[in-house]
């Protein structure tokens, strides 16, 4: 039936289906980068049910590219909606911002204010003396939510605007000091479980 109607059909030969062909992979392409966010940060249970869609959605367009093998349109669709996919799932992963961020701080001026000014803001600090290669530094290293890494930096860049930092994601952490708004989140949390054992 489906068959019958695309070799009837031009407008949905070359218009329509070259279209669900591009958008099948932004989609699952986009899920695939995401998914291996996931996996990285080890979700591995949402990682396979991301790999799963992914893989149905790849499936559907594969099929269509099969049954029509000889119209190039498709195969341009098909790269063109890898492409734009890739684009599309590095946007999507960077609002979602899941994760941690080590955030390493090197200042060759007295960093005393930047890290007062860190802890005010409630961010959990560590800092070292170092040798830089013409004057004495100091190191300020963070850990920090991804989501906060806004903030993180525009506190660094009002405090000491010549700063140098570095951005690394880690997979995982253990214990830690986080933003206020992260307490207040896991405190309600908590206050939640403690009425459900009482009932």
């Amino acid at each position: 039936m489906f068959e019958l109607i695309i070799s009837d059909s031009p407008w949905i030969i070359y218009g329509l289906i070259p279209i669900l062909i591009f958008l099948a992979r932004i989609v699952d392409v986009s899920i695939g980068t995401v998914r291996i966010v996931y996996l990285i940060r080890g979700q591995k249970a949402l990682a396979a049910l991301l790999g799963f869609f992914e893989s149905i959605i790849w499936l559907i367009a594969v099929v269509q590219i099969l049954q029509n093998i000889t119209n190039p349109l498709y195969y341009i669709t098909f790269a063109g909606g890898f492409a734009a996919g890739n684009y599309a799932g590095l946007y999507i992963e960077e609002k979602l911002a899941v994760g941690n961020s080590i955030l390493r701080i090197i200042t060759h001026r007295e960093g005393s204010d930047l890290v007062e000014k860190l802890n005010d803001a409630g961010f959990g600090v560590t800092h070292v003396d170092a040798h830089g290669r013409s004057s004495e530094v100091k190191i300020i290293y963070s850990v920090v939510k991804r989501d906060d890494l806004k903030k993180v930096l525009k506190i660094v860049k009002e405090a000491n605007p010549k700063a140098f930092y570095t951005i690394e994601d880690i997979q995982y952490v253990r214990e830690g000091i986080y933003s206020p708004q992260h307490y207040q989140i896991s405190d309600g949390f908590l206050n939640w479980l403690r009425i459900q054992k009482k009932k």
